[in-house]
């Protein structure tokens, strides 16, 4: 899906509505020789704006590297089948600002072929003159090329490339098809959405969404306050925001996830997961490494379990279903004020050892089936401890449980209706990543009409 993307617009600030929330990021206002009046973007009293064209083409080779710097604009990065680089640069003034035409002769585009490729140097210099410069470069490069762009300010797109990609924005939104190499995008503040990336990503922004498919190798993603959405990472998986909720579906290797005051969902994880968040819920559906959760005021869901997990809630419950095939290492549930609830197939071997600290007014449920033996005893602080322990087909690896003031609860396991959950929830996953994609694909293309 091609996201079409007018001139730069030195805005003070651009609404994204999505999800329900409005969220206003401050666009930056490049350094450059024009001085910037302060009005809004669309002013009634604007007249029809002037425009020009620069336009030029590079030779080059298959596999060699474009390297692009602008001042300020937006940029879109076309693929063809031919050995050069085109560049075609649309500028836009206001026909009623005194120094219009001064604006437009302005800015410059500096072209040249260089061992490495191909160097394209678009500045602003020698007006100080007073007005708004919109800028557009549009550039065609082969497919099978390395793209290396920076502008001080506006949106970048990227048809998909066989090669490695780079992007940096002082702020603007960063939409990016499939990538066949590494890929580094940055952004001060807005979006980033890149398709599939056969090699590593690192993407960063100051305060938009990040939303990626698949990643191929290692994945470090960081927004300040955004979402991060994600189809899959096959390596190690670095997911950091300052308050948005974290989605991957499918993690191959090691995943650290945080965030400072939103949910996180992990579809299937096959090796070490450690996720933390201040705020919300951590859900995993299926766990096939050691865990370690933590949240400060949610609830923890997980699904199917068949390894170590550590899981701990101040202010949630944690629900858990273990695997009939599964051979778990230690399992350690603590929750301040929440219930427990696990439930265990009938004939997996497994040591219980649960503990509830106001045992007065709480109670451990089991199944009928599970010989589990109930033990009081009084604390210093004047509550009385409940205990329970017991030992299943022989017992095994120790489950433990521990709540202040909640129920544990041991129940048997439907090996049936837990194939249904586990199937309901990836699809699930599945199809809220493919509508955020979407929904944030649909609201940068409105934030970029003129």
């Amino acid at each position: 899906m091609r996201l079409p993307i007018p001139g730069f617009r030195l805005s003070r600030y651009c609404n994204v509505a999505l999800n329900g929330v409005i969220c206003a990021l401050p666009l930056f206002y490049p350094h450059t020789g024009i001085a910037r009046e302060k009005q809004p973007a669309e002013s009634a009293k604007s007249g029809p704006r002037v425009t020009s064209q620069l336009n030029g083409s590079v030779p080059t080779k298959n596999g060699q590297r474009l390297h692009l710097v602008i001042d300020l604009g937006n940029v879109v990065v076309h693929t063809q089948e031919t050995n050069q680089v085109d560049y075609r640069v649309r500028l836009e003034t206001d026909s009623s600002q005194k120094d219009a035409k001064l604006l437009l002769k302005s800015f410059s585009m500096n072209a040249r072929q260089t061992a490495e490729g191909v160097y394209l140097r678009g500045q602003t210099a020698g007006c100080q003159c007073r007005g708004r410069l919109w800028v557009t470069v549009e550039v065609n490069v082969p497919k099978n090329y390395n793209i290396e762009l920076s502008t001080g300010g506006g949106n970048v797109e990227t048809e998909d490339l066989n090669g490695r990609l780079g992007v940096s924005t002082a702020g603007g939104n960063i939409l990016a098809g499939n990538v066949g190499g590494p890929a580094r995008l940055n952004t001060d503040g807005g979006h980033i959405t890149v398709k599939n990336v056969s090699g590593d990503l690192v993407a960063t922004t100051g305060g938009g969404h990040i939303t990626t498919g698949s990643i191929a190798g290692n994945a470090t993603l960081h927004t300040v306050g955004g979402h991060i959405r994600v189809a899959s990472v096959e390596n190690l998986a670095r997911l950091d925001t300052g308050g948005g909720n974290v989605t991957l579906e499918h993690s191959g290797g090691e995943l650290v996830a945080s965030t400072g005051g939103g949910q996180i969902d992990v579809g299937e994880a096959a090796g070490l997961v450690k996720a933390k968040t201040a705020g919300g819920g951590i859900r995993v559906v299926r766990v096939s490494g050691p865990t370690n959760l933590e949240t400060g005021g949610g609830s923890i869901y997980l699904t199917e379990v068949d390894g170590a997990v550590k899981a701990s809630t101040e202010a949630g419950g944690i629900t858990a279903w273990f695997v009939s095939t599964a051979k778990p290492g230690t399992c350690d549930f603590q929750s301040s004020d929440g219930d427990i609830v696990v439930y265990l197939p009938r004939k997996l071997p497994i040591t219980i050892d649960a503990q509830i600290q106001d045992g007065d007014d709480h109670r451990v449920i089991f199944d009928p089936a599970f010989p589990v033996k109930i033990t009081y005893d009084d604390a210093s602080n004047g509550t009385r401890r409940l205990r329970a322990a017991g030992e299943l087909n022989g017992g095994g690896q120790v489950l433990r449980l521990r709540t202040v003031a909640g129920n544990i609860r041991l129940m048997l396991s439907d090996a049936d209706k837990q194939l249904v959950m586990y199937k309901q929830q990836m699809e699930q996953l599945e199809q809220n990543l493919r509508m955020q994609m979407r929904l944030l694909e649909q609201s940068m293309a409105a934030d970029s009409r003129p």
